[in-house]
């Protein structure tokens, strides 16, 4: 008797919106690369380590070759990361990723770069902040500029390990974002629960957009991939109504 044949399918096959980083390489130097992504990981262990990274030659004078390139990817994984690919470049970034084994990304979530010089903004900022809005009746706010789409909405808690991305517009969480849980947004974010995980706005690029959150317990929160990392939050800023924005290459937070 012939063995009956299973025909479920083996697996499913989807695209979707996945957390990686990007390891934008300035100089050649493997050493001095697993050196300082060792110091990023020790700061957020629980954001970097085994975190999935993009290698992003782009910004080298010279396409190095085969061995220094695999040499700076033993780097990225020394330091306790892991590289999935490299950032889609020149033909000649596509030939070396068919030969080093990698996929090329041409798109990927924005970087995690820390802004230079990021700070605490001084509780009254220069340019008056808006007033928070009252929890209980949410305000509309315009989609990511340029862009006609309104706002996603996600009500009630974001839990930990869950992530929520809205591609091409703004985001309203209603409940709270809880640690572990991730909210990524083209545009800006608005939280009137708690946000204790991660929130990450203008995520293809966009300087203007703000993250607004009622009670601020984050672990971070990065603008147009410029970040900041909380192992602790200042006294004056935990459990606050705050916003964050981006001024030149800092990443401010205010109280609302």
């Amino acid at each position: 008797m012939n063995a009956r044949m299973d025909t479920t399918d083996a697996c499913d096959l989807r695209f979707g919106q996945v957390g990686i980083a990007c390891v934008r390489v300035r100089r050649v130097d493997a050493a001095a690369l697993a050196e300082e992504l060792e110091r990023r990981v020790r700061a957020a262990p629980q954001l970097f380590s085994r975190a999935a990274v993009v290698l992003d030659l782009s910004h080298l004078l010279d396409l190095p070759d085969d061995g220094t390139v695999d040499a700076l990817l033993e780097a990225v994984r020394s330091a306790g990361m892991l590289p999935v690919g490299l950032a889609y470049g020149t033909s000649e970034t596509e030939a070396l990723s068919r030969r080093m084994g990698l996929p090329l990304i041409a798109k990927f979530r924005a970087a995690y770069e820390p802004a230079s010089g990021g700070s605490i903004a001084p509780p009254a900022p220069a340019e008056p902040a808006p007033a928070p809005a009252p929890r209980s009746e949410p305000i509309l706010f315009d989609a990511a500029p340029g862009n006609s789409l309104g706002a996603q909405y996600h009500d009630g808690t974001v839990r930990s390990g869950q992530q929520i991305y809205a591609r091409d517009r703004d985001l309203v969480i209603t409940g709270a974002v809880a640690n572990g849980a991730e909210v990524i947004a083209d545009g800006s974010i608005h939280i009137y629960g708690g946000l204790r995980g991660r929130a990450m706005a203008g995520a293809q690029g966009d300087t203007k957009a703000r993250i607004y959150v009622s009670d601020f317990r984050a672990e971070l929160v990065a603008i147009a991939g410029h970040y900041r990392v909380f192992e602790q939050i200042p006294k004056d800023l935990e459990g606050q109504s705050v916003q964050c924005w981006l001024e030149g290459e800092k990443l401010l937070i205010a109280k609302l």
